[in-house]
């Protein structure tokens, strides 16, 4: 049997999507997996998340803030990363888990998992396992520093990774002070790369009629997104280092002090930067901005002529200015009020879904959008994220009414 031949998958609420009848295993815990799972939920795939009964997911304990009655806390940790799925938790070392798990990978169109090299093996769900009992399975695996090379068993955390795949260097106010990005940016791109792969996996499928395994690490993901610093350092020969809130490649652009607040601008051509100087009098054919390599070389003076400009003006009436002169600009805004704009409300980034302790919460929206013509398809129905072993007695009584060879 291989999954091309298996009858489609039940979801949760019927929510359509791309990937609507296939069936994701997630054995992931923490983040990088649990995101892409996440992301393949967002799409439609119904996505049975498995956990280690008792505990279950590591995030389950992460907090504060921790919500809820004080005889039930949830982690809005785990919340943030786990909707759309359901739970049954097993114990993988039991004869009873392991004959779960078997039965969920012979129903499968991928897995999803980020054990060290070697876990897997050893509770017999090998990578040769698996493909045996479903060829057509497409198996994506995450880990901290990749599957293999001489620090292949290095634990992958998010904020080692950042600083072991360079991003630290590069973020902060100076070389001296490194910093670390304020979300897991390491376990959140890897999750994003391995659902990448993982849809990309499907639609060879399609094709070959066969799986794959799909491998993907922390340390990859940060490298995927050095962009230009990358080719700074390995064609221009460069070493990039920190430097705030300025962008090294273009000026100006960054976060400009004004009277009362701050601006970021966005002056990315001299179409742009000509507009710029008329509109705040700045004396256009100052040879030290006469281009934007020159300006970039001499970005502290730069700064003070831009800031100096600046002291004029409130944050508001600054950015209307900015605005009506056609510069890109805005401001920097707290949480809460990314999530009261009515922009972010357009664009379905927040949800509203029915908690089973915590009833009606709102949570940050899947960012894809999907049309068909003039119609959008995208799913608007979302489950929120499961108790731990929530959906357990519903998934077996699935897997015996839907026999082992279906």
């Amino acid at each position: 049997m291989t999954a091309e031949t298996t009858a489609p998958q039940p979801t949760a609420g019927d929510r359509g999507g791309p990937l609507a009848g296939r069936l994701v295993v997630d054995l992931s815990r923490a983040l990088a997996g649990p995101h892409a799972g996440m992301m393949l939920g967002d799409l439609g795939a119904r996505v049975i998340k498995v956990e280690t009964p008792g505990t279950g997911d590591d995030t389950r304990g992460w907090g504060p803030p921790f919500v809820g009655p004080e005889d039930d806390r949830q982690s809005t940790y785990f919340l943030s990363c786990n909707r759309n799925k359901e739970s049954i938790a097993l114990d993988l070392k039991s004869d009873d888990g392991r004959a779960v798990l078997t039965d969920l990978l012979r129903r499968a169109d991928v897995v999803v998992e980020n054990f060290r090299p070697g876990v897997l093996d050893r509770l017999g769900f090998s990578t040769d396992a698996m493909l045996e009992l479903n060829p057509g399975l497409v198996i994506l695996s995450i880990t901290g520093f990749g599957h293999d090379g001489p620090e292949a068993k290095r634990s992958g955390y998010d904020q080692i990774v950042q600083g072991e795949a360079g991003l630290m260097s590069v973020t902060g106010p100076d070389a001296d002070s490194p910093q670390r990005v304020g979300v897991p940016i390491a376990d959140l791109l890897s999750g994003m790369y391995g659902a990448y792969g993982a849809v990309a996996a499907l639609l060879e499928r399609e094709r070959t009629g066969r799986g794959q395994v799909v491998r993907t690490s922390l340390l990859a993901a940060i490298i995927g997104v050095h962009a230009f610093q990358g080719t700074r350092t390995t064609v221009a020969g460069e070493v990039p280092q920190a430097q705030g809130n300025h962008h090294p490649s273009i000026a100006p652009y960054g976060l400009f002090n004004c009277r009362g607040g701050k601006v970021q601008i966005s002056v990315g051509s001299e179409k742009l930067w000509a507009a710029f100087t008329t509109a705040f009098g700045l004396e256009a054919g100052r040879p030290e901005f006469a281009t934007n390599a020159d300006r970039v070389r001499n970005r502290d003076l730069l700064i003070r002529v831009v800031e100096d400009a600046f002291s004029a003006h409130e944050p508001a009436p600054l950015l209307a200015k900015l605005n009506e002169a056609g510069i890109p600009a805005g401001k920097v805004r707290t949480l809460d009020e990314v999530y009261a704009w009515d922009q972010v409300h357009s664009q379905g980034l927040l949800l509203d879904v029915d908690h089973p302790v915590l009833g009606s919460i709102a949570l940050p929206g899947p960012p894809l959008r999907f049309f068909d013509g003039a119609s959008e398809t995208t799913p608007r129905s979302h489950g929120a994220p499961p108790l731990l072993d929530g959906d357990g007695e519903a998934i077996r009584a699935w897997l015996a009414s839907s026999g082992s060879d279906t």
